[in-house]
């Protein structure tokens, strides 16, 4: 292929690293561009047009002009995510102040959600800031996500894990990150783009072995393999729609997801 390199950001989360994996080892892997960040910066850069393509939280997608949901793949969760969790020293309906990770608005915007209309509780929200995991305790809980919440459930004896709430909700899987353009991709950088995150997912196996260790006890196969699903499939969808739906998104956009 002749055409100008991508720029791609992604979330630098251990969930990411089948998908990243199978992009490097791609030919494509020449023409791209590859930026590794928390999500809330990768959506940053794509707003700006610092990137051409994210894996971004699908929260963002309603502030981009002119978004292009671009592969058949994603992070999601089919139930069970373990991390994406609100962590408490007290059961839920007693907790008065909740910490709100700033790593990722999508998970911000679902606990809300999931707090009006599941739970029916109503804390303070507190915005969060580095190390505010210390100050989980007694009546104040946090949502964590992403790898800092891997080996936490061995700490508190109340974790409420947001996948699963969304689908005991719901009755649907839930889609955290999407892979998205802020203006459409040439079908010749798509297909093999998609066919090499395809790859990527048969390689977990032997990405197993090339990973360093997580928390002792974390089963890594059952994170990639059943709590985060990649697929994004019509009830993935479906759910990404009612989602965005929630937090206002435009009819304009909901079309195209």
């Amino acid at each position: 292929m002749n055409m100008k390199k991508i720029k791609v950001v992604a979330v630098s989360y251990l969930n990411t690293k089948p998908l990243l994996y199978g992009l490097l080892r791609s030919p494509l892997a020449a023409q791209i561009e590859l930026q590794l960040q928390i999500p809330s910066e990768c959506a940053r850069r794509l707003q700006t047009g610092e990137a051409d393509l994210g894996l971004v939280p699908v929260a963002v997608i309603p502030q981009l002009q002119t978004p292009h949901i671009i592969s058949d793949f994603c992070i999601g969760t089919r139930g069970t995510v373990r991390t994406v969790c609100i962590y408490s020293e007290a059961p839920l309906q007693d907790v008065k102040r909740l910490y709100l990770d700033y790593h990722s608005r999508t998970s911000v915007e679902l606990v809300k959600i999931l707090l009006r209309d599941h739970w029916r509780l109503s804390p303070e929200l507190l915005p969060a800031q580095p190390g505010f995991e210390d100050d989980i305790g007694g009546n104040t809980a946090a949502l964590v996500i992403g790898d800092r919440a891997i080996g936490m459930e061995e700490r508190f004896p109340y974790i409420y894990d947001l996948g699963e709430a969304w689908l005991a909700h719901t009755g649907l899987p839930f889609v955290f990150a999407a892979w998205v353009s802020n203006s459409p991709l040439p079908e010749e950088f798509i297909e093999p783009f998609n066919a090499a995150l395809q790859d990527g997912l048969r390689q977990i196996p032997e990405l197993m072995f090339l990973l360093p260790s997580s928390a002792p006890g974390f089963d890594l196969h059952a994170y990639f393999t059943e709590n985060i699903s990649y697929e994004l499939d019509a009830p993935k969808r479906k759910a990404m729609g009612m989602f965005l739906q929630e937090i206002g998104a435009s009819k304009a956009v909901l079309q195209g997801v």
